[in-house]
């Protein structure tokens, strides 16, 4: 079969593991590179053997044929390339967080609408292969049904030194790691009807918060409480790049704990068995379980851009988790339970 053309658009720290994990998962090849500092997007081109390179994306969209685009910049330019790419390619994919706003999302997912371009978000956590694991216990049955749960990413990991942008943030832990973790909470746990949040600002030399801790109320029933953190502190256990889980049910438990051990208890006795992630070599090994999922999410949404299958991270779907970040943002401000009600 012969492979889909793409172009990147964003050659910064995470292009290149997102460029391996398409090589990896084969049936795309990306043909062109758009970075607006062009001797970025040539470096990168010549790590990667791609020729063609571009410091401006609309000439990059008229003189390629693309079958899709990746945009791997940061949020403040997805709406301009997002609605720039719509009705060019047959579909646009997008790097997590979507969008800075509900509303600039809107404009997005309604550019592709009338477009008749589908837009997919790359949210990459819930692919984990841990977490996929922990999905399967928790959707067996085997747990009875949850009623209460905790998800933790608490890091002493100095994620500043290679992504030094991140201190500049005004809206820090809850768009970038918090985007993902409350994506993990809704794959888990099914759609949120509440929220509170509760913020903190550790590292008094940057813009946003750095701790966050949100109270989530299912549909379900479920309570579900996230905890996130990037304050630096030495921590006896340094879990980055790992999600800890732990859900309760009425029939059982399952906690996904250190080095990817999950343990199922419930009458019987407790299970335990490792569920690590694959290992590639062109995976940084500090964000080994990370760059791994990106594998299958790229697999995922080449399969439904073919028309092979349903992409799971459709950008429908991420608004919801979008609409869980700025509730939690408004939650904090306020003080208030937020509540999220259903879409039509």
């Amino acid at each position: 079969m012969k492979p889909l053309r793409f172009a990147a658009l964003g050659t910064g720290f995470w292009a290149r593991f997102q460029l391996s994990a398409w090589r990896e998962v084969g049936g795309a090849e990306c043909v062109a590179l758009y970075n607006r500092t062009r001797s970025k997007a040539e470096a990168l081109g010549r790590e990667l053997g791609i020729d063609a390179v571009y410091d401006d994306a609309e000439e990059l969209l008229e003189k390629e044929s693309l079958d899709f685009v990746d945009i791997i910049t940061d949020p403040s330019t997805h709406e301009r390339f997002v609605t720039l790419a719509a009705g060019r390619v047959r579909a646009v994919i997008c790097q997590k967080p979507l969008a800075e706003s509900l509303e600039s999302a809107d404009r997005m997912i309604q550019a592709c609408h009338d477009a008749g371009t589908p837009l997919y978000v790359h949210e990459n956590f819930r692919w984990q292969a841990p977490l996929r694991a922990l999905k399967s216990v928790v959707d067996g049955g085997q747990l009875g049904s949850v009623f209460r749960a905790r998800i933790e990413m608490v890091s002493g990991f100095d994620v500043f030194a290679n992504q030094p942008f991140l201190r500049t943030l005004e809206q820090f832990v809850l768009t970038d790691v918090g985007t993902h973790v409350l994506d993990v909470a809704r794959f888990l746990f099914g759609e949120v009807e509440s929220l509170a949040c509760h913020t903190q600002r550790i590292h008094a030399d940057i813009a946003g918060e750095d701790v966050a801790t949100v109270l989530l109320r299912a549909r379900s029933g479920a309570s579900v409480v996230v905890s996130l953190g990037y304050a630096g502190t030495p921590l006896e256990r340094e879990g980055f790049p790992e999600t800890f889980v732990f859900a309760e049910g009425d029939r059982g438990s399952v906690e996904l704990g250190p080095d990817y051990w999950l343990r199922t208890t419930t009458a019987e006795g407790t299970l335990s068995r490792r569920v690590p992630p694959p290992r590639y070599d062109w995976a940084d090994p500090r964000y080994d379980v990370v760059h791994a999922s990106g594998v299958p999410c790229n697999a995922n949404l080449l399969a439904a851009i073919r028309g092979e299958g349903a992409a799971e991270t459709t950008a429908e779907d991420n608004y919801e988790t979008l609409r869980l970040v700025f509730a939690a943002y408004e939650s904090a401000a306020s003080g208030e339970v937020v509540r999220i009600p259903e879409r039509p």
